[in-house]
């Protein structure tokens, strides 16, 4: 059992940038793959980015790749996301998620612990 909590989210303007973390507590937390997803209003909750237990290997959806960063420090252990340049559009709810799985995975049914969600707003 994993259990997971978000935090950092906020309101920002465009072009500003932001640090999400999320905490995990669990025996092998340290151990799962980590992701993040968001959902916007009215919309699907979509895969963001996610990173292998080592933190060797990263994955990113097009609409953030070159300015979202997604990490982990096992030690702790915490995921990160660092969102640079925002956009508007990247206004969302932001998840953090754990996957048993032994590769990163867009699917969220890929995914079998959840948090409970950081509001992110980005203003024009």
């Amino acid at each position: 059992q994993v259990q997971l909590v978000e935090s950092g989210g906020g309101l920002v303007q465009a072009g500003d940038s932001l640090r999400l973390s999320c905490a995990a507590s669990g025996r092998t937390a340290s151990t799962y793959v980590m992701g993040w997803f968001r959902q916007a209003p009215g919309k699907e909750r979509e895969f963001v980015a996610a990173i292998t237990w080592s933190g060797s290997y990263t994955y990113y959806a097009d609409s953030v790749k070159g300015r979202f960063t997604i990490s982990r420090d096992n030690a702790k252990p915490t995921v990160y996301l660092e969102m640079n340049s925002l956009k508007p559009e990247d206004t969302a709810v932001y998840y953090c998620a754990a996957s048993r799985n032994a590769w990163w995975s867009v699917l969220r049914s890929d995914y079998a612990y959840w948090g409970q969600g950081t509001q992110v707003t980005v203003s024009s």
